[in-house]
């Protein structure tokens, strides 16, 4: 397995990394409305789903990747009522639907409106 690495800084009382690149896929773990700091940012479902997706961003670009690299999305929304308000700024940062997406209504561990996990597809250089 020398082919795994990992991406971005481990929280010492989490058993994960933010991401885990393996071959030329990098698969983005579970991420929450947070800024570049790391602080929680709570607000209306459009702006946690802003927030989340710069999250997945900034991690995806610790390893030379980007949003037009990401293949499949897993979408977590705290209540199925805010699904369009969602989907309308997921597509304002994937605007060509060429991701594969799965939504589901569940209730996160930590309190939030959205939670996202992405797997990208970059082949190493």
């Amino acid at each position: 397995m020398s082919d795994i690495t990992t991406i971005g800084k481990k929280n010492p009382n989490l058993p994960f990394h933010p991401a885990v690149r393996a071959g030329d896929f990098i698969f983005v773990s579970g991420q929450v409305a947070k800024d570049a700091n790391g602080n929680m940012c709570h607000g209306n479902i459009e702006e946690e789903t802003r927030w989340t997706i710069e999250s997945i961003r900034r991690i995806l670009a610790e390893d030379g990747a980007d949003l037009s690299d990401v293949v499949k999305v897993t979408v977590y929304l705290e209540d199925a009522r805010n699904f369009g308000r969602y989907n309308r700024v997921f597509a304002e940062y994937f605007p060509e639907g060429r991701v594969s997406r799965t939504t589901v209504e569940a209730r996160a561990v930590i309190e939030c409106k959205i939670e996202m996990d992405a797997v990208a597809y970059k082949p190493k250089r």
